[in-house]
């Protein structure tokens, strides 16, 4: 049984399995390969792909190979999911991504290249991606180099593209004119590969409509509750749920300063609950002022957010040393807490640390 003394970090699967089926009702028949980068977006990779993979997720996506070895451990022979790795195939990596049956996304013509020798040198085919940049300018092949590979077979010898993707910039924006202009260059790359499976649409993406789905949808930060146009949506649960209990009790007179600095100053007679949990917990000090924690039926201002220790304007609610403040979930929500910090959900759930014990809720 959890201490009364330690913060929690619930992960509820069930509510994970709720937002896959949003998702996948919206993606209108396009594969679900959901994101699991960075530890599942910090919730744990493992018991997320394991209970995505009984939703029905065949393909996964991460970010470096390390990930893509630790999710192919934890998914484990019985679940032999198609894993592809978004860094691509840099030097020297090829026996480890051969090793792990991972699928790099090859990003550049010096990638193809190594891929290439290695799969010469490993006698056999090797499954890649290709990703292409449609206006990201961060990663990827130009259309007119992803033409010339097209056009030029020696270029892919040894090499088979199972998959050829790009990535939404303003996908948040349902009505900003740069997703048209992605997709517009992305159909002519996509017709070049016509083997390929093809896949633009990342979380937001997938609510752009169906000539934004192609074959393959790559949900990400929606699958863990954050909203596609970057505010809540109340067709998603919240997956991650952090509460810290209630330190001390303080009466602050008005016009003192509470915490670092003397930014903060009570205009009133203020009754603060002091809560075990700080930055150090992920919950970004920025928030302080304008964020909201969640504390006997309302939500509650919090006054700051130091390392270790939250101060929250609690009223007049009756509260005592242990009682339990939700600081995210489903009344303090991912969005509205990446609002008021200047920041994305997807930050939000990354800073939350180990630190917290962690719970998950529902079958794996």
């Amino acid at each position: 049984m959890l201490a009364p003394s330690s913060a929690r970090l619930t992960i509820d699967l069930d509510a994970l399995a709720h937002n896959y089926a949003v998702l996948k009702d919206q993606a209108g028949g396009a594969e679900m390969a959901p994101v699991l980068k960075s530890d599942g977006y910090g919730l744990g990779a493992g018991p997320l792909g394991r209970r995505l993979w009984a939703e029905g997720a065949r393909a996964f996506f991460v970010a470096r190979l390390s990930e893509g070895e630790a999710l192919r451990t934890a998914l484990g022979s019985e679940r032999p999911a198609v894993i592809h790795v978004l860094d691509g195939f840099t030097a020297g990596t090829g026996p480890r991504l051969a090793a792990a049956g991972l699928t790099p996304v090859v990003t550049s013509l010096p990638q193809i290249d190594a891929a290439q020798a290695f799969a010469a040198q490993a006698g056999g085919a090797l499954a890649i991606g290709l990703h292409v940049d449609t206006g990201m300018n961060r990663q990827g092949l130009t259309p007119d180099e992803a033409r010339a590979v097209a056009q030029s077979p020696d270029r892919l010898q040894g090499l088979a593209v199972e998959l050829i993707m790009s990535h939404l910039g303003s996908a948040t924006e349902p009505a900003h004119p740069r997703s048209a202009a992605q997709l517009a260059l992305f159909r002519p790359v996509r017709a070049l590969f016509p083997q390929a499976r093809a896949s633009l649409s990342a979380s937001a993406g997938i609510f752009l409509g169906a000539d934004y789905r192609f074959d393959m949808v790559r949900p990400g930060v929606s699958l863990y509750g954050g909203g596609p146009e970057e505010r809540p949506d109340s067709r998603l649960k919240a997956v991650a749920r952090l509460e810290a209990p209630v330190l001390d009790i303080r009466n602050i007179a008005a016009g003192a300063m509470v915490g670092y600095g003397s930014g903060v100053v009570v205009d009133r007679p203020t009754r603060v609950a002091i809560v075990q949990a700080g930055y150090a917990d992920g919950i970004i000090r920025m928030a302080k002022g304008e964020g909201r924690a969640w504390f006997a039926g309302e939500l509650r201002r919090m006054l700051i957010v130091t390392m270790d220790l939250i101060a929250v304007d609690i009223g007049q609610a009756k509260a005592q040393p242990g009682d339990m403040v939700e600081l995210l979930g489903p009344n303090a929500l991912l969005d509205d807490l990446a609002a008021v910090a200047g920041s994305v959900a997807h930050e939000c759930l990354v800073r939350l640390s180990d630190r917290a014990e962690r719970i998950y809720l529902g079958s794996v």
